[in-house]
Formats: C-alpha cells, sequence, structure tokens
C-alpha cells in the first residue's frame, strides 16, 4: 500500500530521529571537551550524562574516535554559526575583518561551551597525538586561517590595511585571541582587555 502524498514514510522519520540524536549526542561530547578534553569523552560518560543506553550510542557512532570527530564537527559547527555566519552579512572589506574578530572575542570572553573555546582547547590537546581527530582539528584550524586571510585580502582590494601580510595578520590575531581564550579561563579580565587593545592595533595599522 502506497503512502499518502505528503505522508513521511517511516523510515525517513526514523532517519530524521537518528540525526537528531546523533547532533544531541554529538553536542554534549563537545560540552564535555571542552572541560575534560576530548579523551575524557567516552561512551559510558555521555551515557551516564544523557540517561541513555551505552548501546544506543555505540549504535549511533561505532567508536570512542567517531565520537571525538563528531564532538569536533559540533564544535565546528557552533563556531561557523557563531562567528563566520553573521559576519557574512557586514559589508565585504575592513568591516566585515573587524565583525569576524568582535564576533571572535565575544565566542572567547561569552563561551557556548562550558570549559572555553571548543577549538582552542582540543587543538592544545591533540597537537602532538597523531591521527584522524588530531587531523581534522588541524584542518578546521587552517580552514578558518586561510578564510580569515581571504576576507585580510578582499580588504586590502578595497584599500584599508595595505602593508599588511594577510596571512601573517590571521596568524597574529589567533595568537592573540587564543591568548584571550586562556586569560578567559584563569580569570585575567585585564589580559583579555590587552588582547583586545592588540587586535585593535593589528586592525589599524
Amino acid at each position: 500500500m502506497s503512502q499518502p502524498t505528503g505522508a513521511v514514510a517511516p523510515s525517513d522519520q526514523r532517519l530524521a530521529k537518528g540525526a537528531r540524536s546523533r547532533a544531541s549526542i554529538a553536542r554534549h561530547a563537545a560540552d564535555v571537551a571542552s572541560v575534560e578534553g576530548l579523551n575524557g569523552v567516552t561512551i559510558g560518560r555521555l551515557a551516564t550524562d544523557l540517561g541513555i543506553s551505552k548501546s544506543g550510542i555505540a549504535t549511533l557512532f561505532g567508536s570512542k574516535e567517531s565520537l571525538q570527530l563528531a564532538a569536533v564537527k559540533a564544535g565546528r559547527e557552533v563556531f561557523i554559526a557563531q562567528i563566520i555566519t553573521p559576519s557574512l552579512a557586514e559589508p565585504r572589506g575592513l568591516p566585515r575583518v573587524r565583525g569576524l574578530v568582535d564576533r571572535w572575542f565575544v565566542h572567547v570572553t561569552e563561551p557556548a561551551f562550558p570549559g572555553g573555546c571548543f577549538r582552542t582547547a582540543a587543538l592544545t590537546e591533540f597537537d602532538s597525538k597523531p591521527g584522524p581527530v588530531r587531523d581534522a582539528l588541524a584542518a578546521d584550524h587552517d580552514a578558518w586561517l586561510t578564510f580569515l586571510a581571504q576576507e585580510i585580502g578582499k580588504a586590502q582590494q578595497d584599500g584599508a590595511l595595505p602593508t599588511a601580510d594577510p596571512e601573517l595578520l590571521a596568524f597574529e590575531l589567533d595568537a592573540v585571541i587564543t591568548a584571550a581564550n586562556t586569560a578567559r579561563q584563569l580569570g585575567e579580565d585585564a589580559k583579555i582587555a590587552m588582547a583586545r587593545r592588540i587586535a585593535d592595533r593589528l586592525l589599524s595599522a
């Protein structure tokens, strides 16, 4: 018997439910990783936190490494949603670059994750641990710096930042805002303000 017009097949409903469950679990994994590191993300830990069976999580992800990779993806999606997507509505050039930097600071000072900036914490944890998780983190970081450098290059085409090297400036901004994240985690508000002044100076050169 065929499905009524406009009806959703049971198999589609199951797929949609599975995707929602997977996204919810991955986001909680990112929350845990921001505080305890990605190595603290285990199927047993998440099952206990979320009140679901370990077998249910294992069915969705298969392994701890797959769960860690899903957490990395969730962290990237939050970063894009909070920083990149809204900044693309800014006028091209220096206003957009400033929008990216301003939202990046907000992401650090008013973090979406309980342990602060997910990307900073995860990169520090896995920078010396070869494997798929490190590769995913490195690719995400490189893609962000490349995008930021490209936006700086567009600002130069409009006459702003004439003496800047786009890749170098993107690297400098990354270093400054990473330091701001560390200062925030240590409760050093004065150093966050210093980082903000340094970033402003870099964008005024």
